[in-house]
């Protein structure tokens, strides 16, 4: 395989390239370090990838006509729900347009698999648990849920027109090592370790599947070599015909916020000071992934217990911010 991975010096871009490479694969990793969070963070990520046989860090507008590229993992975009809110033009700048235009460059290339990231949030205001890839996903409740069901559309559109093999990741909750400093993980960590209140929405009563990076990264690398054939649709859009595929990553599992903060308060070996708050707008109270379409097509499911993950988190954690 010779892969393009865009966001290769983000949270799973990073270790997806790592992945890859340790596979055989030649890897050409393209990132355009937006200020949305540390971009010092970012330069560290790309750091360990840099030397190793088979990487190559590029950012120009002929790579797909130069590099020939056999398949394409699709990781950049904006992350993050509530930013949303906030700065709606960069989500249709950098989750719409720019999955347009990777679209059109696998077209024209003749790329043999499309994998791409998108999100639990298309689930929106689904509320029959656990989510599962069969459910109608025509509810979202936040911009960024939006834009990540139009990656889903347009990928199928392409899949059905050009038969570009395409295949959509929706992931739950992501958390580790190398995390973004927006997410739950790290800032509940700072705060703790601070001495300052922690900011716990809905009063608490939220659950989320959170899934390790690493089982994430193992089913973005084994499905990358299982491309949709035609006629053989998986999940939204089954029996069009068309060679697109969609699966969740997540762990199965509903944790409880509380739980997840105690966990992290054992952890750190401190006391966490809640600040509870109502329920903040695009957000849900739970999601909670079946995972039985991945496990049956690669043989895989998500397995780190929670404690185990959160604890190589805070490893790298204390290790990383001294």
């Amino acid at each position: 395989m010779r892969v393009l991975v865009t966001g290769a010096a983000g949270f799973i871009g990073m270790p997806t390239a790592r992945a890859l490479l340790a596979r055989g694969a030649t890897v050409v990793g393209v990132d355009n370090f937006d200020p949305y969070y540390d971009v010092a963070l970012k330069e560290a990520r790309l750091a360990t990838l840099a030397g190793e046989p088979g990487f190559d860090a590029a950012a120009t507008a002929s790579l797909f006509r130069d590099e020939a590229f056999t398949h394409v993992v699709h990781l950049a975009a904006q992350p993050g729900v509530r930013y949303s809110l906030e700065n709606p033009a960069a989500y249709l700048r950098n989750n719409v347009d720019a999955f347009g235009w990777i679209l059109e460059g696998c077209r024209h290339a003749g790329v043999a698999h499309l994998v791409y990231a998108s999100s639990s949030s298309v689930y929106g205001a689904n509320h029959v648990l656990p989510f599962s890839e069969d459910q109608r996903v025509d509810h979202p409740v936040s911009l960024y849920a939006a834009t990540k069901r139009a990656n889903e559309l347009m990928a199928h559109s392409y899949a059905h027109l050009f038969r570009l093999p395409a295949t959509g990741l929706r992931f739950f909750t992501v958390y580790g090592p190398w995390g973004r400093p927006d997410m739950s993980p790290m800032l509940f960590a700072r705060a703790i370790l601070a001495g300052e209140p922690i900011r716990v929405f809905n009063h608490g009563r939220m659950r989320r599947d959170y899934t390790y990076i690493d089982d994430i990264v193992e089913g973005v690398a084994r499905v990358l070599e299982l491309p949709p054939a035609s006629g053989a649709a998986v999940g939204d859009g089954e029996g069009t015909g068309a060679p697109h595929a969609i699966y969740n990553i997540g762990n199965n599992e509903a944790v409880e916020l509380e739980t997840f903060i105690a966990t992290l308060e054992q952890l750190l070996c401190q006391k966490a000071i809640r600040d509870y708050q109502p329920m903040q707008a695009g957000d849900v109270p739970a999601t909670y992934a079946s995972i039985d379409r991945l496990r049956a097509a690669t043989g895989f499911a998500p397995r780190t217990p929670l404690a185990l993950g959160l604890s190589r988190f805070v490893d790298w954690y204390l290790d990383y911010y001294r």
